[in-house]
């Protein structure tokens, strides 16, 4: 997994709330056995129409938002199923960063587990993001994981709280593989004895 520390970019904005793992990626697009490709997938009865022909109306499809990496929603987001292809999608279509006031609890984990930085700040500074957003033609946060702060070039300076345990995967790029496998020496050495 690569490891997250400080993060520039384009902010894409989704102005709903409760947006489902069902909306981020839709069951018919989960027979995929690799995480890959998913990206494409993304929000996709939104970024289409039934014709198959893309929605100019969807934010995240217009030319401003096209290498957005920071993505900012309303509250509760990710919420529906535990699907882990929601974060896959994510990550696929190139967001680094979630930004919402609130997350599912399951989505939540499973963007740490795959190298997304989620990030719970209150309503009334995400309200401020989409403001900023909307008013600046190619908006741009950064995300400095190290220091626990969003900026950008107009003097927006927000510190944000995330647990120490989960920082310090994500600074380092590990998930769950990864950690077990610090601990490799130990494990060849336990089976070595056990099943020597």
């Amino acid at each position: 997994m690569e490891a997250f520390k400080k993060l520039t970019g384009v902010v894409g904005p989704v102005d709903r709330v409760n947006v489902d793992t069902d909306a981020i990626i839709p069951k018919q697009f989960l027979k995929r056995i690799e995480r890959t490709g998913f990206g494409q997938f993304l929000f996709y009865e939104w970024r289409f129409d039934t014709e198959g022909n893309v929605n100019p109306e969807f934010e995240l499809n217009k030319p401003r938002y096209e290498d957005a990496s920071v993505l900012i929603s309303r509250v509760n987001f990710g919420c529906g199923s535990s699907r882990e292809h929601a974060p896959w999608a994510i990550l696929d279509y190139g967001f680094r960063c979630v930004i919402a006031p609130s997350f599912a609890d399951i989505f939540y984990n499973n963007c740490f587990k795959n190298g997304i930085l989620p990030i719970k700040l209150s309503e009334e500074q995400v309200e401020d993001l989409f403001q900023r957003t909307a008013h600046n033609d190619g908006y741009q946060l950064t995300v400095d994981l190290e220091n626990k702060t969003v900026t950008d070039n107009y003097g927006l300076n927000i510190a944000f709280d995330l647990d120490e345990h989960r920082r310090q995967f994500l600074l380092q790029g590990l998930d769950d593989i990864g950690l077990t496998l610090q601990h490799e020496d130990l494990i060849a050495a336990y089976e070595k004895k056990k099943f020597a």
